[in-house]
């Protein structure tokens, strides 16, 4: 069956870009006008020259694809058209690919034709990339102090990055580094809780001048993404093989605090986070499932249906982790070790961190429309699926958390199940209860304070994979409910927070009525005494100069 593919570029670009085509497909003709088409294209290529505004893509993006519908529209870039990640995800267009080769972009192709949507970019996301900062002579006293500080930090964890990241490194010194960057990651922490919103409260600036955000960059290279199928199915396929991707690329930790999953060993924690993984997809045909039964109330019925079967999930995934064989010696006899953890677990702990899973598995489920940014978009959209994906990924790490830390809590009188689980340093009895402790002063320190203060502020911590790391992002959304929530202790955080915020125009006011007050005082009174004086003295010296001998 023949396929008509229309091709809008530059004479010089549609020449090389069919090219690339011609020998691919013999049923391929490609068309570079108009008027040479027969009926209708099957799909529209269109390369835009590279200096084009973005205001001019969505523009003429939106109307080739209203125009050919329901012909795929490729949006093909080069590698110098000088766009942000964030604002192309939002092109209407089904392909969108960054600076492709022929063989990427004959797969596109095959993709599109089969009903499914490609996006593949090059550099870094624009919202992982610190934005740029005003000049220094537009910033008060509060300010310098925060972005000079924050950079030091910043400075500071860039040379221990290089350092870990080095191939051949003694383990005691890789130690001291990862401590290192937790200490860092607590003093910017500190530095923000002290400098922040005071800056809010300081001389105003204009707001073309005042500091932007500062976020953590990402080593994320680019973004690939290929849906195969525009439905729930197609989705979940596409998330699962990007965090499978993630989870083998490595698991080294970029949150700035200690996790419980560090203290398994490179195997095991990879077991772990696959074997959740499958989990979740085993459970989401399950929903599938029932909703198709039972339509009406398809929200309260994947509700009820996913909190009842969290504990199966776990104590699956526990038991897959560990392997359901393996058997190891204690105390003279050969024991099970996936019967142990799971007569040792709580499969019924709860993180309060974790969002309300109603949105991710509407998405994953029934393909639901999802709410990134305030825009309310489609399932299928680049956008919403690497949402999704920091969703699932955020349960994963999450749900991994809290079975590690039982794994740890069981390995503590078994040594032969830390050598089969845990890392080497933690064969050791001293250093395994001292990673115990850390996290536990760790969990008491986020629910006493941070976890307060993230509520009283709107912010959720997601954990997320990216370049084989385990990052973490805040995510804005509402948290009144969970504030009203809180015990005596954790509100007493939030009034403290509010009476700093309420206070601070006031503090603001007397500062700079005092220092009012003391430019009058040494200006109008002490230097107008220290002149009346000095010039006192010198009419005396005149006079006794001018005496006559």
């Amino acid at each position: 069956m023949t396929r008509q593919l229309l091709l809008l570029a530059e004479p010089l670009l549609a020449a090389g870009l069919a090219s690339w085509l011609v020998g691919g497909d013999a049923d391929l003709v490609i068309v570079d006008r108009v008027d040479q088409l027969q009926g209708a294209p099957s799909l529209v290529v269109w390369r835009p020259a590279d200096a084009t505004p973005l205001e001019v893509l969505q523009r003429e993006s939106a109307f080739l694809r209203e125009r050919w519908q329901p012909a795929p529209l490729l949006i093909v870039l080069g590698a110098e058209h000088g766009l942000e990640a964030a604002d192309l995800l939002l092109l209407p267009s089904e392909g969108l690919l960054e600076d492709p080769d022929a063989d990427l972009l004959v797969a596109a192709l095959q993709t599109l034709w089969e009903g499914g949507r490609v996006l593949e970019l090059r550099s870094a996301p624009a919202s992982d990339l610190p934005a740029p900062l005003a000049p220094r002579s537009a910033f008060n006293l509060g300010q310098r102090l925060l972005l000079g500080g924050l950079q030091q930090i910043d400075v500071a964890l860039c040379g221990c990055r290089l350092l870990l990241a080095r191939p051949q490194l003694h383990p005691l010194a890789r130690l001291m580094l990862e401590g290192r960057i937790r200490e860092l990651g607590s003093a910017r922490a500190v530095l923000l809780w002290i400098w922040g919103p005071l800056t809010l409260a300081w001389p105003e600036t204009p707001a073309a001048s005042r500091a932007r955000p500062l976020k953590q960059p990402s080593s994320t290279a680019g973004t690939s993404l290929t849906l195969r199928q525009r439905n729930a199915q197609g989705v979940w396929l596409a998330v699962q093989q990007r965090l499978t991707a993630s989870i083998e690329a490595g698991l080294a930790n970029r949150t700035g605090h200690v996790l419980a999953i560090e203290g398994l060993n490179n195997q095991r924690r990879v077991d772990l986070l696959i074997a959740l993984l499958q989990q979740l997809d085993a459970i989401r045909v399950q929903l599938a499932e029932d909703v198709s039964r039972a339509p009406g109330d398809a929200s309260g019925l994947m509700a009820q249906r996913w909190r009842s079967l969290q504990r199966d999930l776990r104590e699956q995934a526990l038991v897959q982790m560990a392997s359901p064989y393996v058997q190891l010696p204690r105390d003279g006899r050969l024991q099970s070790v996936a019967n142990t953890l799971l007569q040792a677990s709580v499969p019924d702990a709860e993180d309060p961190e974790l969002p309300d899973a109603e949105a991710m598995l509407g998405t994953l489920v029934m393909a639901r429309p999802l709410l990134v940014d305030g825009q309310l978009l489609p399932a299928d959209e680049p956008k919403a699926v690497l949402h999704l994906e920091r969703l699932v990924a955020n349960w994963l790490l999450r749900s991994a958390e809290l079975l590690a830390a039982d794994v740890l809590a069981c390995c503590g009188d078994w040594p032969d199940l830390r050598r089969y689980l845990l890392q080497p340093e933690l064969l050791s009895t001293r250093n395994l209860e001292r990673l115990r402790n850390q996290l536990n002063t760790q969990q008491r320190w986020i629910s006493w304070f941070e976890r307060p203060v993230a509520l009283y502020e709107s912010r959720r911590p997601l954990l997320c994979l990216e370049a084989g790391s385990i990052a973490c992002l805040q995510l804005l959304e509402p948290r009144d409910q969970e504030l009203r929530q809180l015990g005596w202790l954790q509100q007493l955080v939030t009034l403290a927070l509010e009476a700093r915020d309420a206070l601070a125009p006031q503090l603001r006011q007397l500062l700079r009525g005092v220092g009012n007050l003391l430019v009058v005082l040494l200006t109008q009174v002490v230097g107008r005494a220290i002149g009346l004086v000095g010039r006192g003295i010198v009419q005396g010296m005149g006079r006794t100069l001018g005496r006559p001998s």
